[in-house]
């Protein structure tokens, strides 16, 4: 996933940043509200993680904004605003999920998982596809019974792949979920990251249309 870090404390956004990349995703990481705005106009996001208070603004005004406006974005607070009734107000203002600080980093992944997975329509963290049994939460898959060990820039792929079954997304698109705005990517990267998955998981597993993209592979 391609996700928006809004966190203008430097410590927790550069751990929160590096947790995302090791999970895979992509993050790009702002500190103030009117950049946040920017990068959503400039790009399409799976997800933001919105702190509440920001040196320009409050983050729940930000979030009001975006639900007006009709942005579904998925979004998950992170404060250290404790109160239930902060937790409230955070949630009617639209929040997917809220988050107290400090938080374990590793509940945040499980979080955001849990957050993507609602939006894609199916909770289910397991799921068959032909041979694979994938389990989401666990971000692992066995064929035939079989582990099979991806690196969190594979995984990311084939998840992305996943969770649109049957549509074609363009190389651009991919490489924007897998990478963050000032990532270099190299020309071939996709097809190296497909090709390994061909081997580990099927050579059916992903189908290329030439020129168009890619797309998961029928079961």
């Amino acid at each position: 996933m391609r996700i928006l870090l809004i966190e203008d404390d430097t410590v927790l956004g550069a751990a929160v940043r590096d947790q995302i990349a090791g999970d895979g995703h992509s993050a790009d990481w702002v500190t103030r509200l009117d950049a946040a705005g920017d990068a959503m106009a400039g790009a399409a996001y799976d997800l933001v993680l919105l702190d509440l208070m920001l040196p320009d603004g409050r983050g729940i005004g930000f979030l009001k904004t975006l639900r007006a406006r009709g942005d579904v974005t998925p979004v998950i607070i992170l404060t250290a605003l404790d109160q239930v009734s902060d937790r409230i107000e955070g949630l009617n203002a639209g929040a997917d999920d809220y988050l107290v600080k400090p938080f374990d980093l590793s509940e945040l992944s499980a979080r955001i998982g849990s957050v993507a997975r609602r939006y894609t329509g199916n909770p289910n963290p397991i799921i068959s596809h032909g041979a694979l049994e994938i389990d989401l939460a666990a971000r692992s898959i066995h064929r035939d019974g079989k582990p099979v060990a991806l690196t969190a820039r594979e995984w990311a792929l084939f998840e992305a792949l996943l969770s649109r079954p049957g549509q074609l997304l363009s190389k651009a698109q991919l490489e924007e979920k897998l990478y963050a705005f000032d990532a270099e990517v190299e020309s071939n990267t996709i097809e190296v990251h497909v090709s390994r998955l061909r081997k580990k998981l099927g050579s059916t597993i992903i189908e290329t249309e030439r020129g168009m993209g890619y797309r998961l592979g029928k079961p």
